[in-house]
């Protein structure tokens, strides 16, 4: 699972520049959850081969009465509950303030490893300005520039140094390959325990007429036909009889990791609510992690003709760039329509990882170019020379020739298609890269 680093601080301390130094993006909000927050944003980082999710969170003040500054603090509650490591972020140039202490007081509380960072300290000197954030009881204050850029690769070596990480490549080589695990992703209270426990035929998983009675994914053994899966229902098991703790219901880092460390993941959409901007944003970080996926519309027994209709329109045009998976209708509560959904499971793991030999590619690419040649930009043409497969899990396909850079996205999605149809691709996205060959004269001067 991927580590979370929560940022946490008052307003304008520079926490979404930060936010932003970290993911390496201005638009790195991978799930930024309608309904659940205008004020808590996900990203992905990396250091080396260690990727990290942060969580970016509105201005906190721990005690807040009410409005928006009340709503505020849930989430920024919520996102130190999901978080490893809090990075608690102080103005080193506006100095201390009374919020600051309340926020160090709630940290202190929480006993969470925290790191005090000094924000904007560009040019500062060290021991005589940054001295009274020690005030704060939270030990050493580490100065750094989210504008600058400085100090930051010291601060993630530093929160993800108590983690212990094992080595990313040492993981991999563990994986069982006979093995497919499956995440069960949506909104909550779309049944995925129930579905889940359908499945095992037992109560596996608490499952309660009520959003959200999950907090961590957990996964589950399973064998059918020979194949073992490992079950990750991305929601999570409530102890019967634990009280909840006053967070949201619903926890995204959770959904986040499980999708990445599955090898295909089943979106299940509710058919009493149609496709919603939380379906959306679940479907579109699915596809950014490179996931394969099935789509499966539960309790389609609940609803009729008129609303089937609305819904598969709804998916059509709200889920288009999920149309490479396949579709299901089912009712989990009625065990209908479950034994398809196995097949197609199947289909987007072994899509996902397909081996595509390079003349097969290269064959493939050149009939596509006698097809249907690529446009001229200007004075350039495209020439495609030939292909190869650059990974799987999702499939990438590396295309070498002259002046690709102006290869139109609509003609590469005529040759993912032809790719598609060849090796039987259903389930899992396509990547497809254009490598331009360097002409090794263009930097030496004419004559």
């Amino acid at each position: 699972m991927k580590p979370v680093l929560a940022l946490v601080g008052r307003p304008n301390v520079g926490k979404s520049t930060l936010f932003n130094r970290l993911t390496k993006s201005r638009d790195a909000i991978v799930a930024d959850f309608a309904g659940l927050t205008r004020d808590r944003h996900y990203g992905n980082g990396k250091l080396g081969k260690h990727e990290f999710i942060v969580i970016d969170t509105g201005g906190f003040e721990p005690d807040a009465g009410a409005g928006i500054y009340k709503e505020m603090a849930k989430q920024t509650r919520q996102a130190v509950a999901e978080a490893d490591v809090v990075i608690f972020v102080v103005d080193a140039r506006q100095g201390l303030s009374a919020q600051d202490h309340d926020i160090a007081g709630y940290l202190r509380r929480l006993g969470k490893p925290c790191i005090l960072v000094a924000n904007k300290a560009e040019g500062m000197k060290e021991g005589v300005q940054l001295a009274e954030f020690f005030e704060l009881g939270l030990g050493e204050v580490y100065p750094v520039s989210a504008a600058h850029g400085q100090g930051i690769r010291s601060l993630v070596e530093l929160a993800l140094e108590p983690l212990n990480l094992p080595d990313p490549d040492e993981d991999d080589e563990a994986r069982d390959p006979g093995l497919i695990k499956l995440a069960v992703a949506g909104r909550p209270n779309v049944g995925k325990s129930t579905l889940i426990n359908t499945w095992l035929g037992e109560e596996r998983l608490v499952a309660f007429d009520m959003p959200g009675t999950t907090r961590d994914a957990i996964s589950v053994p399973f064998e059918r036909n020979g194949q073992r899966f490992e079950l990750i229902d991305t929601a999570g098991l409530r102890r019967k009889g634990k009280v909840f703790e006053a967070i949201e219901k619903f926890s995204v880092v959770k959904t986040l990791q499980a999708i990445e460390s599955a090898n295909v993941v089943l979106l299940l959409l509710d058919a009493t609510q149609g496709v919603t901007d939380q379906d959306a944003h679940i479907a579109g970080y699915i596809l950014e992690s490179g996931r394969a996926v099935v789509l499966a519309v539960n309790k389609w027994d609940a609803v009729d003709d008129y609303q089937r209709e609305l819904l598969q329109r709804s998916i059509e045009t709200r889920l288009s760039f999920l149309k490479f998976a396949d579709l299901h209708h089912i009712s989990a509560k009625k065990r209908q329509g479950l034994g398809p959904l196995w097949a197609s499971i199947i289909q987007a793991h072994k899509s996902a990882n397909c081996k595509m030999p390079t003349p097969v590619l290269t064959r493939l690419l050149q009939e596509a170019v006698q097809y249907q040649t690529p446009k001229k930009t200007g004075i350039y043409r495209p020439k495609l020379r030939y292909a190869h497969q650059g990974g799987m899990n999702p499939p990438l396909v590396v295309i070498h020739g002259n002046s690709l850079e102006h290869v139109t996205d609509a003609y590469k999605r005529f040759l993912e298609g032809r790719i598609r149809k060849e090796f039987n691709l259903v389930g899992t996205p396509l990547r497809i890269e254009m490598k331009t060959s360097h002409n090794p004269y263009a930097d030496k001067d004419a004559g």
